[in-house]
């Protein structure tokens, strides 16, 4: 079963297509990631999709309801976080909670409080102001906030933009474990090991929908070619690789540099010629999804532009 199913979304402001045409579809129970660019039309998607934008065209199905005429019930059975930390920081923890229960008409208010307190680990901190907290405790409201009405769908926008590594993990092992549960999940983020613990995801450019899948069936699709240059004259290799035919990408990593590309004879060329003008050695390794989503931008056109 799709919680998600939408075909043919279209968003404009102005003159301007935000999203373009974008269909997705996501099922119960999956941790769906929703990758681009910023400015790529993620967050307007997902705006459309929880009901609190129509779209201009197309059509779709959120847990049921259909996204044009149903956007109210559909906000009543979704847990939205937004990129931005939405809660009054004069407020405690526990008095975030108890404001956002009664918007959702929670009862006993009370004791939702609580269970949600306990359940994110909040209780010791629950007198706590929301301003005083750390990105990764802001981060844990904000996830209590949108799980306290046992909502079938999570739509979570950038939720870990700075917080701390370990705050990160402990978000997504959080978000692992709801799913296991059933709960359906579609999270944008920037980060490519977040994107590599989801089990499909979405590449939007530019409010085009470039690619879906699972993130090995994304890189085989994407049919790249990387080469890992080393020792020799790395910096003179690289400043000799970039604009050759068949060089797409260049990109120091320490001591190696990776180079990318889609024509592979053209590629396998170029390196050869300048692995002998400047002593490195080359070999071919793996293509990563960094290099794949480098790929899609270099090649996508703004929309804003």
């Amino acid at each position: 079963m799709n919680v998600i199913d939408v075909n043919g979304l279209v968003k404009r402001f102005g003159d301007k297509t935000v999203v373009d045409h974008v269909s997705m579809q996501v099922a119960e129970g999956e941790i769906s990631g929703f990758l681009g660019p910023n400015g790529s039309g993620k967050t307007t998607t997902i705006r459309v999709m929880c009901g609190l934008l129509t779209p201009d065209e197309g059509e779709g199905r959120v847990l049921g309801h259909d996204i044009r005429t149903e956007g109210l019930q559909i906000k009543r059975e979704v847990g939205y976080m937004t990129q931005k930390f939405s809660f009054y920081e004069d407020l405690s923890i526990e008095e975030n909670l108890t404001f956002v229960a009664r918007l959702y008409d929670l009862d006993p208010v009370t004791a939702v409080v609580r269970d949600t307190l306990e359940d994110l680990g909040l209780s010791s901190r629950r007198k706590q102001l929301a301003g005083t907290l750390s990105g990764g405790w802001k981060q844990r409201l904000a996830l209590a906030a949108c799980i306290m009405h046992k909502p079938k769908l999570l739509l979570l926008d950038e939720p870990t933009a700075g917080v701390d590594p370990k705050a990160r993990r402990e978000f997504w092992d959080e978000i692992h474990l709801r799913a296991t549960s059933g709960l359906t999940v579609l999270v944008s983020t920037h980060y490519m090991d977040e994107a590599e613990r989801c089990h499909r995801i979405h590449y939007i450019s530019y409010g085009k929908l470039l690619a879906s899948g699972t993130v090995p069936d994304v890189i085989r699709d994407a049919a790249l070619t990387t080469f890992i240059l080393e020792d020799g004259k790395i910096t003179e290799a690289a400043r000799l690789l970039k604009g050759m035919d068949g060089v797409d990408q260049v990109a120091p990593f320490g001591l190696t540099l990776h180079v990318v590309g889609q024509d592979k004879a053209a590629l396998t060329a170029a390196v050869t010629q300048v692995a002998g003008q400047t002593g490195v050695r080359f070999r071919e390794g793996s293509t990563s999804l960094e290099d794949v989503f480098i790929q899609f931008m270099g090649n996508a056109t703004d929309n804003m532009a």
